[in-house]
């Protein structure tokens, strides 16, 4: 019962699930340096999740400092303080996507819902389905997050979350869970 223990190793490494959306060509945020991304920024840990170990940063002057906190914070909260950098969106959509795989590759979505209310990086309000999204774009983010999961080997439920500005899609993480705020 549950995923494999190497899918959720290799997915839940925020820098190697970016690599395993590259090889399925799903689109993720740039990452980088500050001089490659610009500003504003994110610094986000690794093996990060609930907002834990991620900073914003305006201008170059606060980078050093946002750094060495998230890699604190990760270290403290995940044993692991790497962190890197990521393109970073004021104002996305949050949505998400409830897949269910089996050990032969098949992967099914399961329907999308928007999780864009939240405070403190924590969901306050969830909807499905997404207000206000196109059933063009919303096949887009369910195709590409069962691309993610077969690339990945997923077997189980799982979540698959995104970031959406626009009509641009980009995967943030698979969860190896139905979310726990799922009604």
């Amino acid at each position: 019962v549950g995923p494999p223990p190497e899918a959720l190793r290799r997915g839940g490494d925020k820098l190697e699930a970016k690599r395993i959306a590259a090889a399925a060509a799903v689109p993720t945020l740039p990452t980088g340096t500050a001089d490659e991304l610009g500003f504003p920024l994110l610094v986000k840990a690794a093996a990060g999740g609930g907002g834990r170990g991620m900073r914003v940063v305006e201008h170059a002057e606060e980078l050093e400092d946002a750094l060495a906190a998230a890699a604190r914070e990760a270290e403290t909260a995940f044993g692991d303080g790497t962190v890197y950098c990521e393109r970073y969106l004021p104002s996305p959509r949050h949505v998400e996507v409830q897949l269910v795989g089996d050990r032969h590759g098949t992967v099914l979505a399961l329907g999308e819902r928007d999780c864009s209310v939240q405070r403190r990086h924590q969901k306050v309000v969830e909807e499905a389905p997404p207000p206000g999204l196109s059933p063009a774009l919303l096949e887009h983010i369910a195709y590409y997050a069962v691309a993610f999961a077969r690339e990945l080997g997923y077997e189980s439920a799982g979540t698959a979350e995104f970031l959406v500005e626009g009509d641009e899609v980009f995967f943030l993480e698979l969860n190896g869970r139905i979310q726990v705020e799922h009604p």
